[in-house]
């Protein structure tokens, strides 16, 4: 069971099924007739929103075996998800194991590394209870928002490459001149990959100045379970991967369960808006 998600207009998820639609605008819903809501519950839908980073990006059930809603399974879980949701936020990232035998649970919780421990903590939250809604009673699942991700499994696998959870998004336009856009991309995100493995935090972002006013920016980050070495490991396959399915494209990304590498022709992280 994979998502389907409603990528931003202008944007498409690869391995994913036919997107739904644009998302509603303020006009829309303020409209005439049933799309008529109030004005305070759209702020603070809109303010929820902005916390968590609008909607998942994408999720995997990636454990077919289930448990059932009262056994220890389920308890142990329940105890993962309220552990992590306040153990995160400080930091950005926290991993955590429940239970014992087959039972326990094994779970992580990533915050992108310029978000703010209060819109972390809200994503967090709500990544847990949206995955469980998604991926009821897997024993293995995990999801991505553009500020966070959580992921919990009844196999342990802290410190592990992820290289079966990932997906791909790109821009829908295309640049007039993909041979050397594709060259200052994989120029940009080798730099941050390399700026990333070597930070305590797995994190880095950056900007390069193509022509005149116009920059790229892009972004690398890894789950801190891994060793800088591995996480150097994850982000080259990453770099060398986003060519094959963003190839002239303004913009793309290849999100997995332990890294993930974007650039953009916009700013898209809180230090640069």
């Amino acid at each position: 069971m994979v998502s389907e998600p409603i990528p931003d207009p202008g944007v498409r998820v690869c391995l994913a099924p036919a997107p739904l639609g644009p998302k509603r605008t303020i006009s829309t819903w303020l409209g005439a007739g049933r799309y008529t809501i109030p004005l305070c519950f759209l702020l603070l839908s809109l303010l929820l929103r902005a916390a968590i980073g609008a909607d998942p990006l994408f999720h995997f059930c990636f454990i077919p075996e289930n448990y059932t809603a009262n056994d220890p399974f389920s308890s142990n879980l329940n105890e993962l998800t309220t552990l992590l949701s306040s153990k995160v936020p400080p930091t950005g990232f926290g991993l955590a194991s429940t239970g014992q035998g087959q039972d326990s649970v094994n779970g992580l919780a990533l915050c992108r590394g310029d978000v703010s421990s209060i819109d972390c903590k809200t994503c967090v939250t709500e990544a847990t209870k949206e995955l469980h809604n998604r991926c009821p009673y897997n024993k293995g699942a995990i999801i991505w928002y553009d500020n966070c991700l959580f992921k919990y499994s009844n196999v342990k696998f802290f410190g592990e490459i992820d290289n079966k959870n990932k997906f791909y998004m790109y821009n829908v336009q295309s640049v007039d001149d993909p041979t050397s856009f594709n060259v200052k991309i994989k120029e940009l995100l080798s730099s941050l990959s390399n700026k990333a493995y070597g930070s305590p935090v797995l994190f880095a972002t950056g900007e390069l100045v193509l022509e005149e006013s116009m920059k790229l920016y892009g972004l690398a980050q890894c789950t801190r379970d891994l060793s800088s070495l591995d996480c150097k490991k994850s982000l080259d396959a990453a770099v060398s991967e986003l060519p094959s399915y963003c190839d002239g494209k303004r913009g793309g990304r290849v999100v997995g369960g332990s890294c993930n590498v974007r650039c953009e022709l916009y700013p898209f992280v809180n230090a640069w808006t």
